[in-house]
């Protein structure tokens, strides 16, 4: 009887899992395993908002098993360590699982060889997973270019790469009666959530797109940075835990055609981007990947902004929307990101780290690739061919809300003002001003991009 193991990690479903797919076809019997790391929670990456979605996508998947004649089996601890266990208990020959493109995904791989040597235990370690292309496979021409810095290019040779056939769901899953699992976590123990915080887990995942796919997908190219009409496919989430395959995303939208569904292919072209570059360079996640000579702000003035920027009343309703967004979904529209994100890095020209932090405390989506590296691309350290582009919030708003629903739908003191006076409430007469409680502006545009401009060395 040959026993093989898969360690699910970002990976959560049955539809088109490699791993599981391979480990049914070599073995007799599987461990699905999955390990609740410390080292996530060690690194502050164990936010509230990731845990709950993880806990409905695990009991999802547990479910999903358990329906095939199988069981999720759930430890806790040293994902190595753990995954050693595992493998002394049940005899198994070889572990299956998902690359990774971070620092730590790398370590992870790193410390399950170490473990798995001294028990003659193979590790088989599967691309295209959690990517549509894997990292490393499309890259520039020339000696020496390991990655493409530019998304252009990427996109024109990404295009052209063929893609695998997705794998339908196992009908059975035979799991050894031995392995005892931990308990399923609950989203009921978690504190801290966002209330509108919303649900994960595979079937959630392959419904929402399912739907969008029938009202969304054909007018996304032109209503996907529409803030109020909310056009996105919120996807995000899903394939940040893997509840949704990227591969089957990419095949299901170019069999539908269209320029709604061209322009949300490229969309998942960018977030197959950022994992290439993060994986070529894995310190991407905490520096600069491309040195501006920034002399960021710091001292009392820079952290009472930051702090109204994080609460939502820096006094730009479009700004302050989309944070008090972020506050309670936990998730943000696109064009929210890019507006908040250029707001703190470029008008109040605040370290981007400081940003990237705070969305991983609260994103649901929080992936250390496509956070950091956009957070990078906007502040102008990344891959962001013009980087010192500064978007104005006024004019941003003006284009992407022009009706002011937006605004008002989160931003609801100001909910008195109809149409776009709603964008530039510092214009009203004193006296009406007044009515509103709503902020000053915390700094007026011409001098945030004046000190941008002097900090950048620009005329």
């Amino acid at each position: 009887m040959t026993v093989a193991i898969v360690l699910f990690t970002s990976d959560l479903r049955l539809h088109d899992h490699p791993p599981l797919h391979a480990a049914l076809v070599s073995a007799d019997e599987v461990v699905p395993l999955f390990v609740l790391d410390d080292g996530v929670e060690a690194a502050g990456f164990g936010a509230p908002n990731r845990r709950a979605f993880l806990a409905d996508c695990l009991r999802d998947l547990d479910s999903g098993l358990r329906e095939r004649g199988g069981r999720l089996i759930v430890r806790q601890g040293d994902v190595a360590d753990e995954v050693g266990r595992a493998v002394t208990e049940t005899g198994a020959g070889v572990v299956h699982v998902a690359a990774g493109v971070s620092a730590y995904a790398q370590r992870r791989e790193e410390r399950l060889r170490e473990v798995l040597a001294p028990v003659r235990c193979r590790l088989s370690v599967h691309d295209a997973v959690s990517t549509v292309v894997p990292a490393g496979t499309v890259v520039p021409s020339g000696a020496g270019r390991d990655h493409f810095a530019v998304f252009t290019p990427y996109f024109r040779r990404w295009s052209e790469e063929g893609l695998r056939s997705p794998f339908g769901a196992p009908r059975t899953v035979p799991v050894p009666e031995g392995p005892v699992s931990a308990p399923l976590p609950s989203r009921d123990g978690v504190r801290g959530l966002s209330p509108g915080l919303a649900q994960g887990g595979e079937a959630e995942g392959r419904g929402l797109f399912t739907a969008w796919c029938g009202h969304g997908l054909a007018d996304y190219e032109e209503r996907h940075d529409d803030l109020a009409g909310d056009a996105t496919s919120r996807l995000s989430p899903h394939l940040h835990f893997g509840t949704l395959s990227p591969t089957e995303l990419v095949r299901r939208a170019r069999s539908a055609g269209g320029p709604g569904a061209e322009a949300f292919v490229r969309q998942l072209c960018w977030r197959d981007f950022h994992h290439q570059v993060l994986a070529a360079r894995p310190a991407a996640a905490r520096s600069d990947y491309r040195t501006r000579g920034d002399r960021w702000r710091t001292g009392r003035a820079a952290a009472d902004e930051t702090t109204a920027w994080k609460e939502g009343r820096t006094g730009y309703p479009v700004v302050d929307a989309a944070m008090r967004q972020l506050l309670h979904e936990g998730w943000m529209h696109n064009r929210g990101r890019l507006l908040t994100a250029s707001f703190l890095t470029k008008t109040l020209y605040v370290d981007w780290r400081t940003g990237a932090r705070h969305f991983l405390d609260l994103l649901v989506d929080g992936d250390i690739a496509n956070n950091q590296l956009n957070w990078q691309w906007v502040a102008g350290t990344g891959t962001d061919s013009r980087p010192n582009r500064v978007l104005n919030p006024v004019t941003q708003a003006g284009r992407y809300d022009p009706d002011g629903a937006y605004v008002r739908r989160w931003v609801p003191e100001l909910a008195g003002l109809s149409g776009p006076a709603v964008h530039e409430p510092w214009k009203l007469p004193d006296q009406e001003r007044a009515r509103y409680a709503y902020p000053e502006p915390v700094v007026r545009l011409p001098e945030g991009l004046a000190r941008f401009k002097e900090a950048r060395g620009l005329d």
